[in-house]
């Protein structure tokens, strides 16, 4: 099956968020949030502009390593308007239009988002690796997608870790620096410290951290 352009209509369109009417066959329907304009969205695609796309965003699987602690997987807690909460989430944002210039875009883009919400600033000395260049948040309502990228930064002590650089709609409520232990509690829990339960991504974070693919 395959939904042609022309088949396409717009149901809303706003700067940050539009909805498709997707007609997969005659008087069949489906509704598709997405960030993308018209011509780029996912369901359009051809097999190989889908599968070398880039994605919307980024998001930082980021441990903290520093002399005097054990390795540490770095959660934040980040306001999500849609559910009304501080939400337990990682580093991320999108990817900007400078970002698709440099030779590595998702890299670049990471770097840039870890700076502006945690005020760490990527050493060549640390290790940053892709997880998973892309990967869809929700795909039965969106075409949504991310890049999952892990990091090891070295740090001598925790002194610049800050959130001053929130940006537009940004607001941040602290830190939660978790070791192996405090994770496994939080994936077994299944909510933070706040009682509040967290996105997937988070999830898939601690995950990563607790299976120790971080060291690989």
């Amino acid at each position: 099956m395959a939904i042609r352009k022309d088949n396409v209509k717009t149901v809303a369109d706003t700067r940050f968020i539009r909805v498709f009417d997707l007609q997969y066959e005659e008087g069949a329907h489906y509704y598709d949030a997405s960030r993308r304009e018209l011509e780029n969205i996912a369901a359009i695609k051809s097999e190989n502009d889908f599968n070398s796309m880039l994605p919307d965003a980024v998001s930082g699987f980021l441990v903290i390593k520093t002399p005097d602690s054990e390795p540490r997987l770095l959660l934040d807690y980040e306001y999500r308007y849609p559910t009304g909460q501080y939400m337990l989430s990682i580093p991320a944002g999108l990817v900007d239009e400078s970002d698709k210039e440099s030779d590595q875009p998702l890299f670049t883009a990471m770097k840039r988002e870890i700076y502006e919400e945690t005020g760490i600033m990527l050493k060549v000395t640390d290790d940053i690796r892709m997880v998973n260049p892309l990967v869809f948040n929700s795909p039965g309502f969106t075409d949504e997608c991310t890049a999952l990228i892990a990091m090891t930064a070295h740090l001598d002590d925790l002194s610049e870790l800050n959130q001053k650089g929130a940006v537009g709609s940004e607001k941040f409520a602290g830190f939660l620096l978790a070791t192996r232990e405090e994770v496994l509690r939080l994936l077994w829990d299944g909510k933070d410290p706040r009682g509040h339960r967290y996105p997937m991504v988070t999830w898939c974070a601690m995950m990563y951290f607790v299976s120790d693919l971080w060291k690989a």
